[in-house]
């Protein structure tokens, strides 16, 4: 990988900020948090996108619970009744 990255003046000047303030201890460790942060994203949107399909899936499928009919039953058998007063 090149050691020289050219991120414009606004990104240059933020991370300059960073560095100054303390918050950093220099541009490499700003950038660095930068792409952790990308790659915990792109990880955690793979898992959605996963999840969404394998709910498509058992959608096409029929293998689903009807989540009206789920949520009255859990009332049911979690929610007192209330006496009247």
């Amino acid at each position: 990988m090149d050691d020289r990255v050219n991120l414009g003046e606004p990104l240059d000047a933020y991370i300059d900020q960073l560095v100054d303030s303390g918050r950093f201890d220099s541009p490499t460790d700003v950038l660095r948090e930068g792409v952790r942060l990308v790659l915990e994203r792109e990880t955690w949107q793979s898992y959605v996108d996963d999840r969404v399909a394998a709910g498509i899936a058992a959608e096409d499928a029929d293998d689903v619970v009807d989540g009206e009919a789920l949520f009255d039953e859990l009332l049911a058998k979690y929610v007192a009744p209330t006496k009247p007063a």
